[in-house]
């Protein structure tokens, strides 16, 4: 599920105006996402997350966590929404199968978030759990509701400019984000966290040398 920060206030023929040559560049460029540079931090460090509501991955009720706490570790982050059929149907099996390979690793932690901008009433904090259990991830999870009152977006998404869900983060060792985009297959991700891990590994030997 996308979203796509043109205000509501404008009348519909503008809004589509200024969304069909977007959608139709898109199209011709084979690009996944609309307007690709209107999104993510690509490039800066990854903002701290203001979550208070968390999961363990069992299940449990958890202190929050900190990518403070992280720093030296290699990061894949995932905002879904439950009624998400992208999230359903790429984003947790996506997760659940880098799970699979890398969950043995401490080096490498995963963290799913349910950035919630819709469906308030179904997208709820007991989906967490839901989406454990469905999918057998044992992963820690946060929920981040905006405000259906005041159309605020969560705190996750205006940090992270992220466009919808589903939107995965990647962040390297040094706290830096160094992907985020709607979609990534599960060897390309692979791919990444294994060179991530090598570059780490580098930057820890030089260190020790330079020591």
């Amino acid at each position: 599920m996308y979203v796509f920060p043109i205000s509501t206030q404008l009348p519909k023929w503008l809004i589509v105006a200024l969304l069909v040559p977007a959608f139709m560049t898109t199209l011709a460029t084979g690009s996944i996402v609309m307007a690709y540079d209107q999104y993510g931090i690509r490039g800066e460090t990854a903002p701290e997350l203001e979550l208070k509501r968390w999961i363990d991955g069992d299940g449990n009720d958890r202190a929050p966590l900190r990518l403070s706490d992280l720093r030296g570790k290699v990061i894949y982050m995932y905002f879904f929404q439950a009624w998400c059929p992208g999230c359903q149907s790429h984003g947790f099996p996506t997760i659940k199968a880098l799970t699979e390979r890398f969950g043995a690793n401490p080096e490498v932690v995963f963290i799913a978030v349910q950035t919630v901008f819709e469906g308030f009433h179904f997208n709820t904090r007991d989906k967490l759990r839901d989406s454990q259990r469905k999918y057998a991830i044992r992963v820690p999870m946060a929920h981040d509701a905006g405000n259906p009152a005041t159309d605020r977006i969560p705190s996750t998404m205006r940090n992270y400019r992220s466009g919808g869900t589903p939107w995965t983060v990647i962040i390297d060792h040094k706290g830096i984000v160094v992907y985020n985009q709607f979609h990534i297959e599960v060897e390309q991700a692979a791919r990444m966290i294994e060179d991530l891990l090598q570059k780490r590994l580098t930057h820890l030997n030089g260190v020790v040398k330079d020591g």
